[in-house]
C-alpha cells in the first residue's frame, strides 16, 4: 500500500537521497486508517536514518551518513495496529501523509500537536496509547518564524 499526500500517491522523483531532498524534507506526520473499522493511528516517520561507516585502512575516523529509512514499508509502532495489519492485511489500511516536515524537531512538535488536537488518547477510535514528546525551542525555529509571519498578516 502506497503513501498518499493531499489525495495523491506520494512518489518523489528517484533517486531519493538526502542530498536531493534533505534540505526540504526530514520526515512527516501521518495517519493510518483501518478501512473496515475506522480506527486511526497518528504518528511521525523520518525519511532518513543515520548509518555509521567503520574505521578502515583508508579512513581514520568513523563516517556518519544519512541514508533512506524504511518509510516506504512503515506501518506504525502501535502493537494493536500491527496486529490488525497482520490479521487483516495491509490492503485494509490507508496510509496518508498529513504534514511534510523540514526538521526532526518540527516533526515531533507537529505530531504531538495533531495528536492533542484530535484527542487520540481520549477517543476509542484511535490506536494511539501514548503521546511521547520532548522538544526544545531551538528545534522548532522554522515554525516560530512561520507563526510570527502569519500573526503579522492576520493583524
Amino acid at each position: 500500500m502506497d503513501w498518499k499526500y493531499q489525495g495523491l500517491k506520494f512518489a518523489p522523483d528517484e533517486p531519493f537521497t538526502y542530498e536531493r531532498y534533505g534540505q526540504d524534507w526530514y520526515g512527516f506526520v501521518y495517519q493510518i486508517t483501518n478501512r473496515f473499522t475506522g480506527m486511526k493511528y497518528i504518528g511521525k516517520k523520518f525519511f532518513w536514518s543515520k548509518k555509521t561507516l567503520p574505521i578502515t585502512k583508508t579512513r581514520k575516523r568513523r563516517k556518519k551518513l544519512l541514508v533512506e529509512s524504511d518509510w516506504r514499508k512503515y506501518y506504525g509502532s502501535s502493537k494493536a495496529l500491527l496486529e490488525d495489519i497482520e490479521t487483516m492485511g495491509a490492503e485494509a489500511f490507508c496510509r496518508e501523509i498529513l504534514i511534510l516536515c523540514k526538521t526532526k524537531g518540527e516533526c515531533a512538535y507537529l505530531e504531538a500537536k495533531v495528536q492533542f488536537e484530535k484527542d487520540v488518547l481520549l477517543r476509542e477510535d484511535y490506536y494511539n496509547g501514548i503521546i511521547n514528546v520532548r522538544i526544545g525551542g531551538n528545534s522548532v525555529k522554522y515554525l516560530k518564524e512561520k507563526h510570527v509571519q502569519n500573526s503579522k498578516t492576520m493583524v
